[in-house]
């Protein structure tokens, strides 16, 4: 359906100016939020910080934009916390009448680029403006998974509470002397969405190589089986097409055991244009008994995020 939202063309915001990247959407009765994450320019030694922000658009396609968020909807850590510069990416979902966000907080690190790990925020207002459980993350390293925490995709299904995420299993050099994260798709369950139990595993079989680094899980129910769609790609060398994010499908009947077959994404790279060398961080919802995917582009999501239609169902 081609590229829905260009962050480069919102006026008037300094913190907003390139990215649009990890959208989830939460449907309205006129209009569907859609919440991402962006970056104002970089500093004077070329350092990025990274906003968490919202569109709202109209519900049937051509998903014209109605309006783009004041301000950021949460602030960043201070001095120390673990999202000090930046929260990226977001996943809300509404319960009971508030608003609840997990997203990954990161920090600046020396041997290597980054840390995040994954906070919790409530909105109060319709998910405008987002207060921080605590200054903490809900989500933190552990013996097993040790860095690198990010990703969350929050779900209800059958009264509990399943946040799908990625957790870094190492890092690896490349030719420029560069860490490179390597990451897994992971699950934790939780009753009340704050005490979480880790599944310690990961979810989805390799298909590139051993470091295939794999992120954003969208897991939804449909047709007596639940359907992960996810991104993956090369360990290095991924910022270009050969290489670069591809969107990948599993299937399970448990949420434990995935059969992955990504043939049937459904979705692939462009021949030209702005998701010609990559389409990653997919998130599927429904609308108006139609199926969507919002899905990032070239450079993860820098030039914005676009979308594609369900064809028949998921089986």
């Amino acid at each position: 359906m081609g590229k829905i939202f260009d962050p480069s063309l919102v006026k008037g915001r300094d913190w907003l100016h390139e990215f649009a990247q990890g959208p989830s959407v939460l449907v309205n009765k006129d209009f569907i939020r859609v919440y991402f994450s962006c970056r104002p320019h970089p500093d004077s030694s070329g350092q990025y910080t990274s906003f968490s922000a919202f569109v709202d658009l109209s519900r049937t396609p051509p998903f014209k934009v109605l309006r783009v968020s004041e301000s950021p909807i949460l602030k960043l850590g201070n001095l120390g916390e673990f999202d000090e510069f930046g929260t990226y990416p977001t996943s809300v979902l509404e319960y009971k009448g508030i608003v609840w966000a997990y997203y990954a907080g990161w920090t600046r690190c020396d041997s290597v680029p980054f840390n995040t790990a994954i906070g919790l925020a409530f909105s109060y207002d319709g998910g405008i403006r987002f207060e921080k459980s605590g200054t903490g993350p809900i989500l933190p390293y552990s013996p097993d998974e040790p860095f690198v925490l990010s990703g969350p995709k929050i779900r209800r299904f059958n009264q509990r509470w399943y946040l799908f995420y990625i957790a870094g299993s190492r890092w690896v050099l490349n030719d420029a002397g560069s860490p490179e994260p390597v990451y897994k798709i992971r699950m934790a369950v939780s009753d009340d969405g704050f005490h979480w139990h880790k599944m310690n595993r990961n979810l989805i079989s390799n298909v590139l190589e051993e470091d295939e680094a794999q992120a954003s899980p969208d897991v939804f129910y449909a047709n007596g089986r639940y359907h992960m769609f996810f991104s993956y790609r090369y360990s290095l060398d991924f910022r270009g097409k050969e290489k670069g994010y591809r969107i990948g499908y599993a299937s399970s009947l448990d949420l434990l055991s995935w059969v992955r077959d990504d043939s049937k994404a459904g979705i692939d790279v462009s021949p030209d244009g702005w998701d010609s060398e990559m389409v990653s961080y997919p998130h599927v919802f429904e609308v108006d008994g139609k199926t969507y995917m919002f899905y990032l582009g070239n450079h993860v999501g820098r030039f914005g995020f676009g979308a594609a239609e369900l064809v028949g169902e998921m089986n």
